[in-house]
């Protein structure tokens, strides 16, 4: 017998959708989404079928299409679908393949969801999603927010299966007889999510075997402390930050007074782009000299005798910008970073813009900050460390913009990338290399 109470009063509770919404529900055909068609309609909402065929699987994937479709009419509910070359998307974006299929994706659904009047979109992520997807941001490293799990709700995004393991998602459509497809990349251990998944998730719950039901009361926890922790820097920032014209004034002495420190100073500077270890630094001068500068992205913080005055930072004028693990974008004066990441080794070839570097030497966070006299570093193919200041000579690098171009500092201190020109040769991706960081430059 499917869970419909179940379903029902967990979509009720998270005041996830009515049955006056208009839902679309993305289906793959396999056991989960599957699982949810039949829970929606049983349930009685008002809801159509999406599709999506990557065109990665050849006639496993046409199947599943066609699977899906016939689902839909035996539902007797609107029914989606479309292709997508992802292949030659990843390629022309310069992104993994599952990045692409995810942007494809999503990008889709928005899509019909404009065109064809639905509300919100249903995904059917379960308990076990969250477990791997709370692990994964473990070990990239995370905030708070990276341990609250998949939310049940996200702006159009809903997800009402979150009430069940995939254990019993397993068993309600094995006892009701309902039909679904396996998609054989889900058995493949070549992706991160996968290896945990398979082997990583069975070790834990070898030691706790309760391990979903663990998880859920303790993400329950950090969920309402991550709603304290907002509560408490919303009323911060009206007590303790001062629009003066357009500069933003903080007391040093407010900032002495804060307890958890670092916690509640990173929460107020955040949304002006500053990243932890600048907080850090911030703290560590707050009993020094006034005039010291500290960067974010698009705000620069200054010291002035017992005040930090917050001012947004001139475009053309930039200092060292941070990024940790989980950045994946920032902007340094007129240029646009972003940073992807691969679990194979693949190699951007063509674009001096772009670069492939192995993750593994990587040492977060990583700095991106101007030239400066004295820099060296390998450049790809020499043996040798070579000055940069003889580097721009020999690539007849104009003056201006040898001060404009970043360069990309591991946390070591070594020189990654002269943005735009050379990567250094000791990070090259070579044939032991496990996984990338694709890092790309782009003119704003």
């Amino acid at each position: 017998m499917l869970p419909v109470n179940q379903f029902v009063d967990f979509i009720e509770q998270n005041k996830l959708f009515t049955k006056q919404t208009k839902v679309l529900a993305a289906v793959s055909g396999g056991i989960d989404s599957v699982l949810m068609a039949h829970l929606l309609k049983q349930a009685g909402y008002n809801f159509g079928i999406a599709h999506c065929n990557f065109m990665l699987r050849g006639s496993e994937a046409m199947a599943d299409q066609q699977f899906t479709a016939n689902l839909a009419r035996e539902l007797n509910v609107p029914f989606h679908t479309t292709n997508f070359d992802t292949q030659q998307y990843a390629i022309d974006n310069k992104v993994s393949i599952q990045m692409a299929a995810r942007n494809l994706r999503y990008q889709w659904f928005d899509e019909i969801a404009q065109t064809a009047g639905y509300h919100v979109i249903a995904l059917a992520h379960h308990q076990n999603d969250t477990i791997e997807t709370i692990l994964l941001n473990l070990t990239r490293g995370t905030g708070i927010a990276g341990l609250h799990g998949i939310l049940p709700i996200n702006g159009k995004l809903v997800r009402p299966m979150l009430f069940l393991t995939r254990q019993q998602i397993q068993t309600t459509v094995e006892q009701d007889g309902l039909k679904f497809v396996e998609d054989s990349s889900n058995a493949s251990i070549k992706y991160a999510r996968n290896k945990i998944r398979h082997k990583v998730v069975p070790l834990l719950q070898e030691l706790n075997p309760s391990l979903e039901d663990t998880f859920e009361h303790t993400l329950r926890h950090f969920r309402e402390l991550e709603i304290l922790l907002n509560n408490t820097v919303d009323s911060l920032k009206r007590e303790i930050i001062v629009q003066v014209q357009d500069e933003l004034h903080i007391s040093l002495e407010q900032i002495r007074k804060l307890n958890p420190q670092h916690l509640l100073l990173f929460k107020l500077l955040q949304p002006y782009g500053f990243a932890g270890n600048v907080v850090d630094d911030i703290i560590s001068a707050l009993d020094k000299h006034s005039g010291r500068q500290f960067h974010g992205i698009g705000y620069t913080a200054v010291i002035d005798r017992e005040v930090l005055i917050l001012t947004k930072t001139n475009k053309n004028l930039v200092g060292d910008l941070f990024i940790d693990a989980d950045t994946r974008e920032v902007i340094y004066g007129n240029y646009n970073v972003t940073v992807l990441h691969d679990d194979s080794g693949l190699i951007v070839k063509g674009n001096p813009m772009a670069v492939s570097i192995d993750a593994d030497k990587l040492i977060y966070p990583l700095t991106l900050r101007p030239w400066r006299q004295g820099d060296t570093f390998r450049p790809l193919g020499m043996k040798t460390r070579q000055k940069l200041s003889d580097f721009f000579i020999h690539q007849k690098v104009p003056l201006h913009k040898k001060h404009e171009l970043p360069l990309l500092i591991n946390g070591n201190g070594d020189v990654v990338w002269v943005c735009g020109y050379r990567p250094d040769d000791r990070y090259k991706v070579d044939k032991n290399t496990k996984k990338v960081a694709i890092f790309e430059l782009i003119k704003i």
